[in-house]
């Protein structure tokens, strides 16, 4: 089984629970043999090293040899280097099968001699899919390599540390001078500098991270880092600020880290998953959890005392627990502190992020205030409304998305308002080029008539059994219009018709109708059929999961009520 990994991924370990973690060996050393874990915790992360050295391509003449193909055939320097990260945590833990392996550490050579064979001039490497002679992907690598080469040292195993050496210290000078093109990849690389300063101490590391540093932390008074990315890069920037923390002994990069962790516990559904409608990066409307934050949460958790993180924490361990992290910093393998419960009953607004939080013990309801078309999303439990949006086939730009917001009492209220006209001939036509060929340039200069005018108003409002949905859209009459309820994939819907030649389009004509995951379940309607044109032109695609609408013409006025089961 080939492993699949890009920069945004890492191997993931199942493992049992942490409760059998305790230090051992070197007294306040940061000792990698004398970590003592549970069985099934080295059980799962020899397993899954057997799987990364399986997958090695181990033929001294091919050009990949030490690396990993993807499914596509590509072999990235990131599986490379988890491998030497994971391959090192075995080869110095006691009691891993693989611990003092001449075979592990011959394969980890070939993967030592691809990194090498794969860095440009630089010193950086190229992320295949994306990004070439990249100093920041040259970060995310230096991160494992770093960690299998800090092990060989507090080890004190000359010639592993030797075989790492050069392909860290030619990164290093590569990230020392080279450029960045996303806000978190300052983190990125001056955590990777932090790492190559601690084995291999130069100036030049520390002075480039004090030009990064410069710029200051870019955390806004809601504890969202620039892109906002609460499934993918805020988890990223938190673990870089950890690792230069400790590293550079400046424990004044971590209240950026509780910022967004605190921030972060409003931004939880029930079971765990993370609100991700406010992200600026591909995470967006996608489905994510806080895995990316166990190496932060956990040393947060047990540096500060912090006992909502543990809560936060639980649902990530034992899988996502990484061995070599609790070789590499034994701090992880402190007992936690006493948990306290994460916030599930608050309404809370986000302005900056353009987001109201809703959370009712197992229902959480997301209204956001942004240009976004998905102004609306509720869950009860695993029933999940992916999004609630709407548009008419007005001149075909009619979908709704909101440009005005403003709280009235118990009223969250969003407007739109859209024009179309037609256009009349040029009074002097002499004015035209020949040809008539720049439309969009001459356009203004022509009288427009037959000006249509389409207004839409929403209001959302908590009740006592769950949320109401207002929609109305007037001005130009007798133009279709189409109510998508989006569901998550695996919900079982009852009232509703199939929209026919459309799957996963259901119709709800009139009444109530019901979704169900399991015990969890949401009722909504009243229905509203005029039409079966759900897709009206302009509208955006129909999103994934099934999707039930209402039709109707406008004039349009109707209030959508979602009941909680």
């Amino acid at each position: 089984m080939a492993l699949r990994m890009n920069r945004r991924e890492a191997i993931t370990l199942g493992v049992t629970s942490l409760a059998t973690l305790s230090l051992s060996g070197k007294a306040g050393a940061e000792s990698a043999s004398g970590a003592r874990v549970a069985p099934t915790v080295l059980e799962a992360h020899d397993a899954n090293l057997k799987a990364a050295l399986v997958s090695q391509i181990t033929e001294k003449a091919s050009r990949w040899c030490g690396g990993i193909p993807d499914r596509y055939g590509l072999h990235h320097c990131r599986t490379a280097a988890t491998l030497l990260r994971d391959g090192a945590a075995a080869y110095f833990h006691e009691k891993s099968g693989y611990c003092g392996s001449k075979e592990l550490f011959e394969r980890m050579k070939l993967a030592a001699g691809f990194l090498l064979r794969a860095q440009n001039e630089s010193g950086n490497i190229d992320l295949l899919v994306t990004n070439f002679n990249s100093p920041p992907d040259t970060g995310f690598v230096v991160h494992d390599v770093a960690t299998a080469a800090k092990l060989a040292q507090v080890n004190g195993n000359q010639p592993f540390l030797s075989l790492l050496k050069e392909f860290l210290q030619r990164a290093g000078a590569g990230m020392a001078t080279g450029g960045i093109h996303t806000p978190n990849h300052r983190w990125v690389v001056c955590a990777a500098l932090a790492q190559i300063h601690d084995l291999f101490p130069e100036k030049r590391y520390l002075d480039r991270i004090e030009q990064w540093l410069a710029e200051g932390i870019d955390i806004d008074e809601e504890g969202q880092y620039t892109e906002r990315s609460t499934a993918g890069y805020n988890a990223v920037v938190d673990n870089a600020l950890v690792v230069m923390a400790h590293k550079l002994n400046r424990p004044e990069l971590l209240e950026p880290v509780r910022k967004n962790l605190d921030a972060m516990a409003y931004l939880l559904h029930p079971g765990g998953e993370v609100v991700t409608e406010i992200s600026h990066r591909q995470d967006q409307n996608t489905r994510g959890t806080m895995r990316g934050y166990w190496f932060a949460l956990r040393y947060m958790a047990i540096r500060d005392g912090n006992g909502m993180y543990v809560s936060m924490l639980k649902p990530l361990e034992p899988e996502h627990i990484r061995l070599a992290a609790l070789m590499e910093y034994p701090k992880l393998q402190e007992d936690l502190p006493a948990a306290k419960p994460v916030p599930e009953n608050y309404e809370k607004s986000y302005a900056l992020s353009g987001i109201t939080r809703i959370r009712r013990g197992k229902t959480s309801a997301t209204i956001v205030h942004k240009r976004s078309s998905r102004f609306f999303a509720l869950r009860r439990g695993s029933a999940v409304v992916n999004a609630v949006r709407f548009a008419s086939a007005f001149f075909g730009k009619g979908q709704f998305v909101p440009v005005s917001f403003e709280k009235r009492g118990r009223d969250f209220c969003f407007e739109q308002h859209l024009t179309a006209q037609y256009y009349q001939p040029i009074d002097d036509p002499d004015l035209l080029p020949v040809g008539n060929n720049e439309w969009s340039r001459y356009k203004v200069r022509r009288d427009t008539s037959e000006i249509c005018r389409m207004a839409y108003e929403t209001r959302i409002r908590e009740t006592e059994q769950g949320f109401e949905v207002f929609i109305k859209a007037h001005g130009t009459d007798n133009v279709p219009l189409s109510v998508e309820i989006n569901f998550r994939e695996g919900a079982k819907l009852s009232g509703v018709a199939e929209v026919p030649g459309t799957r996963g389009a259901f119709l709800l004509e009139a009444g109530f109708a019901e979704c169900r995951v399991g015990n969890d379940g949401i009722r909504f309607g009243p229905g509203h059929c005029d039409h079966a044109y759900v897709q009206v032109r302009g509208a955006e695609p129909k999103l994934s999961g099934p999707s039930v609408y209402l039709t109707a013409y406008t004039p349009f006025e109707h209030t959508l009520k979602f009941q909680l089961l």
